[in-house]
């Protein structure tokens, strides 16, 4: 396997995330029977995140964008009813912990209220301090403190999100997690002989579209990125020698790798849940085929054998299977395969036209799909305990390309449902909550990061 070292418009992306450290503050925590806040029978606890409180001026902007944040990452995963942050105006900010006004909030009927601080420590540095208070007892269930960089205060809020909702719920949040997408928003055109074809370059973004970055520059097609488990490294398509291959991006080192080492034309690689294999599609037996191979490009084994064109290939949870789009029957059609090319099966049978599969991760045990619905598609989901379908979304442009969010909660996928132009949008495995995140161009095949 080749590993080279590559630019990224002028900065490597070492992606610079704030070095954070948590240690409780020192105020006594309450018995673990009263951690867990409830609302009234029958409903979520309402939630009430109002601005933090800038210890020192150079934090003031600080202060509102965690409060701000904080609130739309407890929001996004609908666990908690979250008090809308234009009804605090009548609630003065409390300046330490013992001045929360927690009647005031009782009557706007908060069960819930954050607290928090922010101070720069020095020109570069910064602490960040929550509480979560009970407004009914006024007990604090949840103390934390967060010191690293001042260079993304967005990620302390991500974090105290992700914290409180596995102290609160028993639920692993995605606010730290992120996206990658293709996009052709550079408006370049392809270095070398092909003329007027706009050029597709990787990027990624924080799960709610905040921080778009590129990854690649090669003014090249580079198309269908995924991440690797452990969230280090993107796989993806590039047309940059001339014909489809795997590239892996080693996106904190600055590096490339080439697994495939240039055999054949290959694409649409996918990692294994444990990181250590891919699936990937290729030709280099003359026909297009699923193959696995070991992380650094040993170990090839072919696991279809069929003369209809066999891709986009998705890994069960356990890693034992593949579901993969087949066009053997005529027309593309999503089946299963043991990653030893064992017990073959069909799962869509009531769809014209079904493509990219993605398999939920433990317990949903379901596999997301594009089919068409009419002029477009739509994202329908199979459960595979049942061999019942569901629709998601109805018709608002075309809907493709799913894939499912680290927690199984939510998907992130492209619609045209925007001006007609492709672009990336996430939504609840309901399909409710849909939001936009991007805006710029067109952006294709998304996929979200553990």
């Amino acid at each position: 396997m080749k590993r080279f070292a590559f630019g990224v418009g002028g900065w490597v992306l070492g992606i610079v995330l704030a070095g954070l450290s948590a240690a409780a503050l020192t105020a006594q925590q309450p018995s673990e029977i009263q951690l867990v806040i409830s609302g009234e029978p029958g409903t979520p606890p309402r939630y009430a995140v109002p601005d933090f409180i800038a210890l020192t001026p150079d934090s003031a902007d600080m202060a509102k964008t965690l409060g701000r944040v904080l609130w739309d990452d407890l929001n996004f995963e609908r666990e908690f009813y979250m008090v809308p942050r234009d009804t605090y105006a009548t609630i003065p900010l409390a300046r330490t912990p013992e001045d929360v006004p927690f009647a005031a909030w009782r009557e706007l009927g908060a069960d819930a209220v954050v607290f928090g601080t922010v101070q720069k420590t020095d020109a570069n540095t910064v602490r960040v301090q929550i509480r979560l208070f009970n407004v009914r007892s006024r007990q604090s269930v949840f103390a934390k403190e967060y010191t690293g960089s001042s260079a993304n205060p967005r990620l302390y809020a991500h974090t105290m999100s992700d914290e409180i909702h596995q102290q609160q719920r028993a639920l692993r949040g995605v606010a730290r997690t992120k996206l990658t997408f293709s996009s052709d928003r550079n408006r370049e055109k392809i270095a070398g002989p092909v003329d007027n074809r706009d050029v597709k370059e990787i990027y990624i973004a924080d799960y709610d579209g905040e921080n778009q970055r590129r990854v690649t520059t090669n003014r090249q097609l580079n198309i269908m990125p995924v991440w690797s488990p452990d969230a280090r490294s993107i796989a993806y398509t590039s047309y940059r020698r001339g014909y489809p291959d795997i590239f892996i991006a080693l996106i904190y080192q600055g590096l490339q790798e080439t697994p495939t080492n240039g055999v054949g034309q290959n694409w649409l690689p996918v990692f294994s849940p444990d990181g250590t294999r891919i699936c990937f599609t290729s030709n280099r037996d003359g026909n297009p085929e699923l193959y696995v191979m070991d992380r650094d490009g040993s170990g090839v084994r072919r696991v279809t054998n069929n003369p209809a064109i066999d891709t986009t290939p998705t890994w069960s949870p356990n890693g034992t299977q593949i579901a993969f789009t087949s066009d053997r029957p005529g027309q593309p059609q999503i089946y299963i395969v043991g990653a030893d090319g064992l017990n073959l099966r069909r799962i869509t049978t009531m769809d014209s036209y079904a493509d990219r599969p993605t398999w939920a991760p433990a317990p949903f045990n379901e596999i997301a799909y594009a089919a068409r619905t009419g002029p477009g598609f739509d994202i329908k989901v199979f459960d595979l305990a049942s061999g019942t379908t569901r629709q998601i979304t109805f018709g608002e442009g075309s809907n493709e390309s799913p894939a499912f969010s680290p927690n199984g909660r939510h998907l992130v996928f492209t619609s045209t449902r925007a001006n007609d132009r492709v672009q990336v949008f996430t939504m609840g495995r309901d399909g409710r909550n849909v939001k936009q995140i991007t805006r710029d161009a067109n952006n294709y095949t998304p996929g979200w990061s553990n």
